[in-house]
């Protein structure tokens, strides 16, 4: 039987929840243990939602964002929140934005306000994350208890449970050394900490352990690929089973890297690196899960599952129970649930699958698996319907848009009028002012500007002012 899972969820909310309850919080208008309410629920929400699936994602929902969430696990803060005698979840904040909630710097002994953490993209995605600092002095030490709650609340909820982190090398990897030493350097003394959380888990009766190690999908310079080496055979002594999840791309030169180290399976992108599964396939131990991400976890379309199922078969004929479905990285990229978009046109809504439905496919993509495609017939008919319709409408296919690409010639490339002349013209029609300026999404909302908003929507302030 092929095994469902999921690498992670949403955790706004479907609603948004998550957002509106930490600007609440951040501005004094709730207090620290509504903050804490809202995120168990969600999480049991987000626990529910997944409940048919074999394993179920834990340790993936953050208050701000899971690689901070990493470095509180492994006791990494920066010098400057150290010492701090107030509630941690102000001391998170505090490295993520510089200060907690208004009011709350009467809690702390040693900072009040201090400098935020660095600010950076993950991966080629628009989700950011805070840059762990390291220094050549850097410690760590294992701090459970982010995890520790989750897993409770998990086992209470009766949640197949397999706890996701972020894999040594990434969490390295993904840092800013903040004087002139070598990250990889600190491997040495990351190491026992990661073996005391996989220790923890056993302790919780956990399974699996699902370990992200996306830096795989990038290209490694020999020290870094010898890092793995030594890192994942520094797991060999283990009492809980490691799922290595990469994402966001295809191995490449790295794929024969992933398939040789000492873990219990490997999950690979199916969107991205499709071409490289039938080599992991080949390529793992015999004892080893392939677990294949099959539906896109970066979009919001429909799956194709007649065409997935094309290629996903033959794999399941050869690997039997070692295969494993899910979508090709976390569904943290896209929204939660399609159900609450009441107004969107029902034609591109015929088209779409959000969260919840990504997962519906991984469980349709298993049934016609077990079972074969019989047992689904008509939830494949309407899928195909779905996909031909989007495929065939007007609104993909134009055919004025494809006229005008067939007419597109050489002669389109060459100006034909000078710079003077084409300037004057711009000018006539645009009637821009000298320095023209614009402003991105992410302009800072100061309290200034926020309260001229809201002068000028209410009628208080004019144009001129």
């Amino acid at each position: 039987m092929v095994t469902t899972h999921n690498l992670g969820f949403p955790r706004i909310g479907a609603k948004r929840e998550l957002k509106f309850g930490l600007e609440r919080y951040w501005k004094a208008e709730s207090s620290r243990d509504d903050l804490k309410a809202l995120g168990a629920d969600l999480r049991a929400r987000n626990w529910a939602s997944q409940a048919s699936l074999d394993l179920v994602p834990v340790g993936d929902f953050s208050f701000y964002d899971q690689v901070l969430d990493m470095s509180f696990t492994l006791g990494n803060l920066p010098e400057r929140v150290q010492g701090f005698h107030g509630d941690k979840l102000d001391n998170y904040f505090r490295v993520a934005r510089g200060r907690s909630a208004q009011g709350a710097e009467e809690h702390a002994a040693c900072c009040g306000g201090v400098a935020a953490g660095e600010m950076t993209k993950w991966f080629d995605t628009n989700y950011h994350y805070i840059v762990p600092e390291f220094t050549a002095d850097t410690q760590f030490n294992l701090d459970t208890s982010h995890l520790l709650e989750q897993l409770r609340e998990a086992r209470a909820q009766g949640v197949k449970a397999k706890p996701v982190i972020i894999g040594p090398l990434t969490y390295l990897w993904l840092g800013k050394a903040k004087d002139d030493s070598d990250k990889l350097a600190l491997l040495p003394r990351i190491m026992p900490v990661y073996r005391a959380l996989l220790d923890y888990c056993r302790v919780m009766d956990v399974e699996w352990v699902q370990i992200d190690e996306p830096i795989l999908v990038t290209e490694l310079d020999p020290a870094w690929r010898a890092a793995f080496v030594t890192a994942y055979e520094g797991f060999e002594e283990r009492s809980v089973k490691l799922l290595l999840t990469t994402y966001f791309g295809p191995l490449k030169e790295n794929l024969d890297l992933a398939c040789a180290l000492p873990v219990d399976g490997l999950h690979i992108d199916g969107i991205n690196a499709r071409e490289e599964v039938a080599f992991a396939a080949r390529k793992l131990p015999e004892k080893s899960v392939l677990s294949v991400g099959a539906i896109n976890g970066r979009n919001i379309w429909k799956t194709d599952l007649n065409a997935t199922l094309e290629w996903l078969e033959p794999l399941a004929k050869q690997l039997g129970e070692r295969l494993w479905i899910a979508p090709s990285c976390s569904l943290l990229h896209v929204p939660v649930d399609l159900a609450s978009e009441e107004k969107l046109d029902p034609e591109i809504r015929s088209w779409l699958a959000f969260a919840l439905q990504k997962l519906d496919e991984v469980k349709l993509l298993a049934a016609a698996l077990n079972e074969g495609r019989g047992t689904i017939a008509a939830e494949l008919a309407a899928n195909a319907a779905a996909i031909a319709a989007r495929r065939n409408s007007p609104r993909v296919n134009n055919p004025a848009v494809k006229a005008a690409i067939a007419r597109i010639d050489a002669k389109l490339g060459h100006r034909q009028n000078g710079y003077a002349e084409r300037a004057a013209k711009q000018a006539a029609i645009l009637k821009l002012p000298a320095y023209p300026t614009t402003t991105i999404g992410s302009f800072p909302q100061t309290a200034e500007i926020r309260q001229a908003r809201s002068q000028f929507k209410s009628g208080a302030l004019d144009h001129a002012g």
